[in-house]
């Protein structure tokens, strides 16, 4: 019996004051695998990745998160089934030093309130001991370990985009929505990542939507891959399929070739 879909999203449709985002959008995610969501700027990527956070909520269709269909949950509700997400842009707390950073993805799964906290007893200690273990196990499985006292603020820009995937992963998400995981790095930060990524995927068993502009690394580390074109969806398939469609040919390289063909 084949496995069910972590994800399953069905026609959905998303407008703002007329303008329409997305449209006919429809794929589906299975346990351990790595899809990703390519196309030009402004192609509705980052539109898909905040309907599934529940940042937006589409005006048609559905989105099936783990068997539940998510409706208008709030995004903290979504994160708490299991869905976390990195940002294109860097979201970390600068003054604070990586275990901090990572310890704020594991706020729901302290289970301690306040007065326990204040008064570091009990169930508070113990929590905190625990969480603070697996933060070391993510710290280590990143090689970050040499920056673990340091603000983060003061690190490397490659290494900082690797403890916003840290704190993502301390989540221990069932889903892991990567957004541009590698932009702005340089060649040997990408590759360091791009392994990270298939480490993730080979140990940890989770499921990944990945968008990102670098094709190499989509093409090299993709299972499928979906092709967005203005809000809609050109053509799903494995990265073979996809790279030489004719209409993702002619959505990357625009009127030029077609001139050409002429």
């Amino acid at each position: 019996m084949s496995a069910s879909p972590v994800v399953s999203v069905k026609d959905i449709e998303l407008r703002f004051a007329g303008v329409t985002a997305l449209s006919g959008v429809s794929f589906e995610v299975m346990p351990d695998e790595l899809f990703a969501i390519i196309g030009p700027n402004g192609a509705g990527k980052t539109s898909i990745f905040n309907v599934l956070s529940g940042v937006y909520s589409p005006q048609v269709g559905s989105v099936e998160f783990d068997g539940q269909t998510l409706g208008k949950l709030k995004p903290h509700r979504i994160a708490h089934l299991g869905m976390a997400r990195t940002f294109q842009n860097i979201e970390l707390f600068e003054n604070l030093d990586i275990v901090d950073n990572l310890m704020l993805g594991r706020h729901h799964h302290l289970g301690y309130g306040w007065p326990s906290a204040v008064a570091w007893l009990g169930r508070a200690k113990a929590a905190e001991i625990k969480n603070r273990e697996r933060v070391e196990e993510i710290i280590d499985f990143l090689e970050i370990a040499a920056y673990r006292t340091l603000p983060v603020g003061l690190l490397p820009y490659g290494i900082q985009k690797r403890i916003e995937l840290g704190r993502a992963l301390a989540m221990e998400p069932k889903v892991l929505l990567l957004d541009e995981p590698v932009a702005g790095m340089n060649g040997e930060e990408t590759e360091d990542m791009a392994r990270f990524i298939l480490d993730i995927k080979r140990e940890l068993g989770i499921a990944m939507i990945l968008v990102e502009h670098d094709m190499g690394l989509v093409m090299d580390i993709a299972d499928r891959v979906m092709a967005l074109d203005f809000g809609l969806p050109l053509v799903t398939g494995t990265p073979d399929v996809v790279q030489n469609h004719p209409e993702v040919i002619r959505a990357y390289l625009g009127t030029a070739q077609d001139e050409e063909a002429s």
